[in-house]
């Protein structure tokens, strides 16, 4: 089985059509020897400061400066602090399934630099060594998405937006932390 891989449920819905993945489960659509499943976003991010042992955001504790940046899903705030958004863990627990059973990823994430990093987050996150190769499409007519399925390309000819996606979540987390 391939594992195909979107940015958002509609996307998915569309890709899973064209490839026949007519079967709705919960979290994705399979069939025709295709499970696609689909983030909500960045359903993982960088850990908030109390994922690195810093409590509460007092002047003393600046600056915030992780030696490496941990990935948590995505998280909801509480009277108690941050929790992980229940639906979200839920979603990242199918999508670990899939990724886990298939014999390689389709990633179909927005072609540009947030949809790389939406896709390799959740790659790192879930611990996958499953490969992967890249659905670039700019539109969701039936010839397009048929045309990119034809054309997939290595994962690691991505591996630059990939990290220049990461210097910015990174640098953003810093300036922001700090920052405010």
């Amino acid at each position: 089985m391939k594992t195909i891989i979107a940015e958002k449920p509609s996307v998915a819905r569309e890709i899973a059509r064209i490839v026949g993945a007519t079967k709705r489960e919960e979290g994705y659509f399979e069939g025709g020897g295709y499970a696609v499943t689909w983030a909500f976003g960045h359903l993982v991010q960088l850990a908030m400061p109390d994922g690195y042992g810093v409590r509460g955001f007092v002047r003393d504790n600046l600056p915030i400066i992780p030696d490496t940046f941990t990935l948590v899903p995505r998280q909801v705030r509480t009277e108690k602090g941050y929790k992980p958004d229940s639906g979200v863990v839920s979603q990242i627990k199918v999508i670990k399934r899939l990724f886990d059973t298939s014999e390689h990823i389709i990633v179909a994430t927005d072609a540009g630099r947030e949809g790389e990093l939406i896709f390799r987050y959740l790659y790192h996150y879930t611990g996958c060594t499953t490969p992967f190769v890249r659905l670039w499409i700019s539109s969701l007519t039936d010839k397009a998405i048929r045309e990119g399925l034809r054309n997939l390309e290595d994962g690691s000819r991505y591996d630059n937006l990939y990290l220049a996606a990461k210097a910015r979540s990174e640098s953003d987390w810093l300036v922001g932390i700090n920052g405010t």
